[in-house]
């Protein structure tokens, strides 16, 4: 099943060398049409039309720099780089989505209506915000910079995939990303799952 997709254009200010624990990848700096900065951590050549494996990683900061529990995040985003790294060849789409889109101080508020009871859809939605507000959509301009048409998806969420196929990504592969499981976010992983359609399996 496919989706409709939004026109948001991202253009390609800056290239470097990025040298990480798991070897060095080139590092590519985007703006959108918001002024909003993301990133793109590849390794390798993709000029040969096989399909490149992906990973699209929304901005989580207490969960890949604060080392939270809470999530899987900094997990998932550990675990695609050092796939990334032991294949040879890839890239990491850092887009800048904090708290499924409604930013860091009200993904605080959401966390401290979890921290009340509410698991992290109805704590969105009291906030006022949908369950995930986050644009996939923008990963056109950035696939499109880098010569990416064919893709195996490191992920749990339907959703890319179905952003992905319509935009007019290929996707050749989904590749399950089940990482970071622990007794402090058993109950944000079960929601996802069974509110926010996850496969988790």
């Amino acid at each position: 099943m496919s989706q409709e997709v939004a026109d948001v254009p991202v253009r390609l200010v800056a290239s470097c060398s990025l040298p990480t624990q798991w070897g060095t990848f080139d590092l590519h700096g985007f703006v959108d049409e918001a002024g909003k900065e993301h990133v793109v951590m590849s390794m390798g050549s993709f000029d040969d039309g096989e399909p490149v494996l992906i990973r699209l990683h929304s901005e989580c900061l207490t969960g890949d720099a604060l080392f939270s529990l809470k999530c899987d995040c900094g997990f998932q985003l550990e675990a695609a780089l050092a796939e990334i790294a032991r294949v040879g060849r890839g890239a990491l789409l850092y887009l800048r989505q904090e708290g499924r889109g409604i930013g860091l101080i009200n993904k605080i508020r959401a966390y401290h209506l979890q921290d009340q009871g509410a698991d992290t859809v109805e704590a969105n939605e009291q906030l006022g915000f949908p369950a995930d507000m986050r644009d996939f959509s923008l990963v056109r301009d950035m696939l499109g910079a880098l010569g990416i048409r064919r893709v195996r998806v490191m992920t749990n969420n339907p959703q890319k995939i179905e952003t992905l196929e319509a935009l007019g990504v290929e996707v050749v592969e989904r590749v399950p990303l089940l990482v970071g499981q622990n007794p402090y976010n058993d109950g944000y992983m079960k929601t996802k799952a069974q509110k926010l359609g996850h496969l988790l399996r």
